[in-house]
């Protein structure tokens, strides 16, 4: 992948990724409709609520959180906060990510049970959807592996809040093993996202502190639709953009 210049970076703001989500209202083992328990590694997500209502389960070392969805409200938290989305009731969210389009390649790793996150090929298989599958079929296959990971939230939501760090530590150990091999792809994305975007900012000033304005004669406009729309995703049915990072 190419770098741009320092003042050619024309994607979204800060080299966000940004999506449109209808939360899964699919109902769970325990109760509750909602989407995927999962963490990142490299990126922070935030919620920018546009409709219905739900809320946000969160698991960190420092404990169990449940934080309200409802329009209007801005959540966001960092690499490593496994989060589970729960929707009361038509739960419409805007997804503002970190590193672009960091998370579709990988930097997301869902809570299943242990031995599925034993190699990166058991993981694959237990978490793919059907890429020739009819609409059905996808279906199923994102309920199974919203289950899955339910299932192994559960687990982790236990442990913690009975004072046993060790299962959740050795959940944080199993998903960098399975994201390693990725690391090299990530920072070239990073390269040419939110590194190229700071990178801008920076030439920028050094400019207007010569006096120089010249990259103002080098404004753009950018506009887009979605470029897939109700895809299965992991908390729910997305619209993506392809932001141009």
């Amino acid at each position: 992948m190419h770098t741009p210049a320092p003042d050619a970076y024309d994607g979204l703001p800060g080299g966000i990724g940004v999506s449109r989500l209808r939360v899964y209202d699919w109902p769970a083992a325990d109760g509750l409709r909602g989407g995927t328990p999962h963490l990142h590694l490299t990126c922070t997500e935030g919620y920018a609520v546009v409709g219905g209502r739900g809320a946000v389960q969160t698991l960190t070392p420092a404990g169990f959180r449940q934080t309200p969805l409802s329009p209007g409200a801005l959540v966001w938290f960092t690499p490593g906060t496994i989060h589970r989305l729960v929707n009361e009731g038509d739960l419409t969210i805007h997804v503002l990510m970190q590193n672009s389009g960091l998370p579709e390649a990988g930097d997301a790793v869902l809570t299943l049970p242990p031995h599925l996150l034993a190699d990166p090929a058991t993981y694959r298989a237990a978490v793919a959807l059907p890429a020739d599958g009819t609409e059905q079929a996808k279906e199923n296959a994102a309920r199974h592996r919203r289950d899955l990971a339910v299932e192994g939230f559960a687990a982790l939501r236990a442990a913690t809040e009975s004072g046993a760090p060790e299962p959740l530590a050795a959940f944080h150990r199993a998903a960098a093993a399975l994201v390693r091999p990725l690391t090299e792809a990530w920072r070239k994305r990073w390269q040419t996202g939110a590194a190229a975007s700071a990178a801008a900012t920076g030439a920028q000033l050094d400019a207007l502190a010569r006096g120089d304005a010249s990259h103002l004669a080098h404004a753009r406009v950018r506009a887009e639709q979605p470029a897939e729309r109700g895809r299965f995703g992991m908390c729910g049915r997305l619209d993506a953009y392809e932001t141009g990072a």
